[in-house]
């Protein structure tokens, strides 16, 4: 069995917010099952990286738990956030402007070596 999970996040962001919870719900689920786990965060979903989007978020209607809160989790399990620096530049997020959870700057390249690297499993969303 696979010990080591990276997730894409390419289809969600601020604007779809139920969608929001899941790959960090899973993400944490699968880092406390110790596989090692890293979210890359392309095109609108960086800005889920920005400091205030996604405390403002939730992904259900009763509101318990911000889309932060999710990350938070996720990354107290050892989960690591990369944002994809074009799609910084085409949001225009900055560094300066990311949560202290993103471990830096990785795009394309880093997220296909993992892929197809026969150690690691995928997930996109």
């Amino acid at each position: 069995m696979a010990d080591k999970l990276v997730i894409m996040l390419l289809t969600i962001g601020p604007e779809r917010p139920n969608f929001c919870g899941t790959p960090f719900f899973q993400a944490a689920a699968a880092a406390a099952m110790d596989v090692e786990v890293e979210i890359y965060f392309a095109s609108s979903a960086v800005r889920l990286l920005r400091r205030g989007i996604a405390e403002e978020i939730y992904p259900s209607d009763n509101r318990t738990k911000s889309v932060y809160g999710f990350m938070q989790e996720a990354a107290e399990l050892g989960v690591r956030f990369f944002a994809c620096g074009g799609a910084l530049d085409a949001y225009g997020v900055t560094t300066a402007d990311l949560v202290p959870e993103c471990c830096g700057i990785a795009g394309g390249a880093a997220y296909i070596s993992r892929v197809m690297d026969d150690e690691w499993r995928s997930i996109s969303y």
